[in-house]
């Protein structure tokens, strides 16, 4: 018998010594439905609930964060399209009527800034803010610049009502206009930082709100990123991590194709 299969006996019999439950044959020892599930055994957390829509980049931020983190999750669906944000069920969740949600145990959180901050926190496995001061700062302003000077001013509500009141081209041109002047922002900040990613060589926050952004920017937007070479390189090194492709609007359960 190998070291490793000694190790793992050990393992099965303390915690089924632990729990009374001590098989009688070998086979019994594999009966595992009758036994407490790992998460339980090992203190895991309840799997978390992320209200999300497919096509929101707030929601794919919260997305690419807890999958950075390795935290399983379930996906609850909120049809923006069809105004589910606006039912009593999911006004209980968040009254302004956001995705994404998230729902951890009896602790409820809106906002992906918040949400993140709050993931940080108590799921410190896989760090996406940096020890050193400086840098965390830096993090933090990128993602306070996108989530304050970008994306509520392209978001489905602004620019519906300003197509509405004013008309379709001017909409675009309002959303354009509001991403570039954050891009630019975004590209002198980052210019002479070295490494794949926003920060340096590891994913940290600010790349986490930026790669759904320029996403959106090009797919939705059609802004010329020939413009923001930084910006360029940082997406292409983001677009390449299997867990940013997972958190992809088209891989989600209510994503349209």
């Amino acid at each position: 018998m190998s070291l490793t299969d000694c190790f793992a006996g050990h393992i099965i019999a303390k915690i089924l010594i632990k729990y009374q439950q001590l098989p009688t044959t070998r086979s019994e020892a594999f009966e595992l439905s009758t036994f407490p599930t790992m998460a339980a055994i090992i203190g895991e957390s309840p799997k978390l609930a992320l209200y999300s829509y497919w096509q929101s980049s707030c929601s794919w931020r919260v997305r690419f964060a807890l999958n950075l983190k390795g935290i399983s999750y379930e996906y609850k669906a909120v049809n923006l399209s069809k105004g589910e944000q606006f039912t009593p069920e999911f006004e209980k969740l968040n009254p302004l009527h956001f995705v994404p949600v998230l729902v951890d145990g009896d602790v409820v959180v809106s906002d992906s800034y918040a949400i993140l901050l709050y993931l940080e926190e108590k799921y410190p496995q896989r760090a996406l803010l940096p020890a050193d001061p400086q840098l965390k700062a830096l993090n933090l302003q990128v993602a306070s610049i996108v989530t304050s000077s970008i994306q509520p001013l392209h978001m489905l509500s602004t620019l519906k009502y300003l197509e509405q009141n004013v008309g379709p081209q001017e909409s675009l041109l309002f959303a354009q206009t509001n991403v570039e002047k954050g891009f630019n922002a975004l590209e002198k900040l980052l210019k002479d930082i070295n490494g794949k990613y926003a920060t340096g060589d590891e994913v940290y926050m600010a790349d986490v709100f930026m790669a759904p952004q320029i996403a959106a920017a090009m797919q939705r937007f059609k802004i010329d990123m020939s413009k923001y070479p930084r910006l360029c390189r940082i997406f292409e090194s983001l677009k390449a991590l299997l867990e940013f492709l997972d958190a992809s609007p088209e891989r989600q359960p209510d994503a349209v194709h």
